[in-house]
């Protein structure tokens, strides 16, 4: 799975909303996982690279627990979902106004288990028009398979409710 990043690329959430505190993508909620999103280097999909702990076990020998695979296929799709709006408005993610949405539904579908020993790799991209909702595919596994995927439709809502 391809999720080569821009050199010298400054990731979503930190150009974004720097005093986010979601517990998966904050960028200032220092207990939370701190996912990181930034355009692949071919400008086609919105890429992350997450390292898993031991405390994500799922309990099974080397396989990640399921709701942490949930959590990141979720913010890591939002976050496409908002770049692919600033993408389809002509602006620079973080320009004003903000772009904000929440998840509206979330689907993720477990291939097989996820390692727990190596860098976790996701690749999202819209499926069909951004609008008001958006549906966010995203793939997630390490740089050899996927081990599961993600259908979601993020809602764009008003940002003032959001910071």
């Amino acid at each position: 799975m391809s999720t080569e990043i821009v050199n010298d690329s400054t990731a979503l959430q930190d150009i974004c909303l720097p005093t986010g505190t979601c517990y998966g993508c904050g960028s200032a909620n220092a207990e939370g996982l701190q996912i990181k999103s930034y355009w692949s280097a071919d400008g086609q999909f919105v890429v992350c690279r997450f390292e898993p702990e031991a405390k994500f076990s799922s309990g099974f020998k080397n396989a990640m627990y399921g709701g942490l695979i949930a959590s990141l296929i979720d913010c890591h799709s939002n976050w496409t979902a908002m770049a692919f709006g600033y993408r389809a408005e002509g602006r620079e993610p973080g320009s004003k106004p903000l772009i904000a949405s929440v998840t509206g539904s979330l689907s993720v579908k477990y291939l097989k288990p996820t390692p727990m020993d190596q860098p976790i790799h996701l690749k999202a991209w819209v499926e069909g028009e951004v609008g008001r909702k958006t549906r966010v595919l995203c793939e997630l596994g390490t740089a050899q398979e996927v081990t599961a995927m993600g259908d979601s439709v993020f809602v764009r809502i008003d940002p003032a409710l959001f910071i």
